[in-house]
C-alpha cells in the first residue's frame, strides 16, 4: 500500500459508517491521475490547495463585523474561518466522521466574502441588480478564479459543502452539515465577544432566558452548543441540536441582529463603504481597461459586469480604500526642486 492508501484503509476501520470516505469521493470537475507517491487523501489535498490560495490569504484583511477596527484583537474573516474549523473538528471527531473533509469545507467556506463584510455584499447586489451571495462566490473562487482562471479543482464534497454552508439547501454529507452548524456557533459567539470589546454590548445584556440555557460566558456558550450538537446528533443519526438549545441559539442570533448587526454605532460607517464600492464598480465598468492585466482575458468570456464584480469581491478592505483613494482623491502636487 501507498501511504495514501493506508490512510484510506484506516478511515474505513475507525470512522462512522455514515462518514464521507476519501476513497469514495465523487471526484473532481477535472479528472486527475492518482500520484503514486502522494501521501495525502483527496480531502487532505483540498485543504492544502485552499490554504495555499491567494483568496485564503486575503481573508486576514477582510471585515468580519466591525469595519477596519482600531485594535489587534477583533475578528477578521481569517480568524472566523479558523474558529469554525476548530469547532467543526471537535464535533466531527466526536461523531467519528471525516475531519479532513470538515476542515477543507471550513477553510474554504468564506473565500467569496467581499470587502467590508455584508455591507460589500449589499453594495454588489445593488450594482448587479440581483442578489450577490458570498457562498456562491466562494464556489466561484475555487472553481474558476484561483490559479489564473484554472480554479483549484476541488472534490465534489468540498465544493458542495462550501456552496451550502448557508442558504435554503443543506449539503448531503454530515461533515458539511457540521461546518454549517459550526459557522453559526462561531460567528454568534465571537461577535458577542467583539461587541463587548467595542463597548456596544455587555455580557449582562444577553437575555437571562438565553444565558440560562447556553451559559453566561463566551466559553460556556460554545461548550453548551458543541456538546449538545454531539450528544443529540449521536442519538439522532443526523446533525442537529436539541429543541431547547436550538431555540436559544436562534433567539441569541435575533438578539445580535437587534443590538449589534443593525446597531447604528457598530454599522455607522457601512453607508460609506457601500458608496465606495458602488463608485469603484461604476468606474471599472466604464473603464474596463483599468482592470488588472490578469482580469483582462475574463472580459471576453464573462463580460464586463461579472468581471468587475469578481475583481471588487476579491479586494481586501485596505485594498478597496487604496484603489478608491488612487482613483477619486486628488493627490498633492509634489514640486521637485
Amino acid at each position: 500500500m501507498t501511504v495514501r492508501e493506508e490512510i484510506e484503509y484506516q478511515e474505513h476501520r475507525r470512522l462512522n459508517p455514515l462518514a464521507a470516505f476519501a476513497d469514495q469521493s465523487r471526484g473532481r470537475p477535472r479528472y486527475e491521475e492518482p500520484r503514486e507517491q502522494d501521501v495525502r487523501t483527496c480531502y487532505q489535498r483540498d485543504i492544502d490547495r485552499i490554504v495555499h490560495s491567494k483568496a485564503f490569504r486575503r481573508l486576514m484583511h477582510k471585515t468580519q463585523v466591525f469595519l477596519r477596527p482600531e485594535g489587534d484583537h477583533y475578528r477578521t474573516r481569517m480568524t472566523h474561518t479558523l474558529e469554525v474549523s476548530r469547532i467543526a473538528g471537535t464535533i466531527t471527531r466526536a461523531l467519528g466522521l471525516n475531519e479532513d473533509l470538515a476542515e477543507a469545507i471550513a477553510m474554504g467556506h468564506d473565500l467569496g466574502h467581499t470587502p467590508f463584510g455584508h455591507a460589500g455584499e449589499a453594495a454588489l447586489s445593488q450594482c448587479l441588480g440581483k442578489p450577490f451571495r458570498h457562498n456562491e462566490q466562494s464556489l466561484r473562487v475555487v472553481d474558476f478564479l484561483e490559479k489564473d482562471g484554472q480554479g483549484l479543482n476541488l472534490t465534489y464534497e468540498v465544493r458542495m459543502g462550501i456552496l451550502m454552508h448557508t442558504g435554503p439547501k443543506w449539503t448531503e454529507t454530515l461533515e458539511g452539515q457540521i461546518v454549517r452548524r459550526s459557522d453559526q456557533i462561531a460567528y454568534v459567539n465571537h461577535d458577542i465577544d467583539d461587541a463587548i470589546r467595542a463597548g456596544i454590548l455587555e455580557n449582562e445584556d444577553i437575555p437571562k432566558a438565553i444565558s440560562d440555557v447556553l451559559g453566561h460566558t463566551h466559553s460556556a456558550r460554545i461548550n453548551t452548543l458543541v456538546t449538545d450538537a454531539i450528544r443529540v446528533s449521536r442519538e439522532a443519526g443526523e446533525v442537529c441540536l436539541s429543541p431547547e438549545v436550538d431555540k436559544a441559539l436562534k433567539d441569541l442570533r435575533s438578539f445580535m441582529f437587534e443590538r449589534v448587526y443593525r446597531n447604528p454605532v457598530a454599522k455607522g460607517e457601512e453607508g460609506k463603504a457601500k458608496a465606495m464600492l458602488t463608485r469603484l464598480f461604476e468606474y471599472y465598468s466604464a473603464h474596463p481597461q483599468a482592470l488588472p492585466e490578469d482580469f483582462q482575458p475574463q472580459l471576453s468570456f464573462d463580460g464586463m459586469e461579472r468581471t468587475v464584480c469578481d475583481y471588487i469581491a476579491g479586494m481586501t478592505d485596505n485594498y478597496a480604500v487604496d484603489k478608491y483613494t488612487e482613483i477619486f482623491i486628488p493627490m498633492g502636487w509634489n514640486v521637485r526642486g
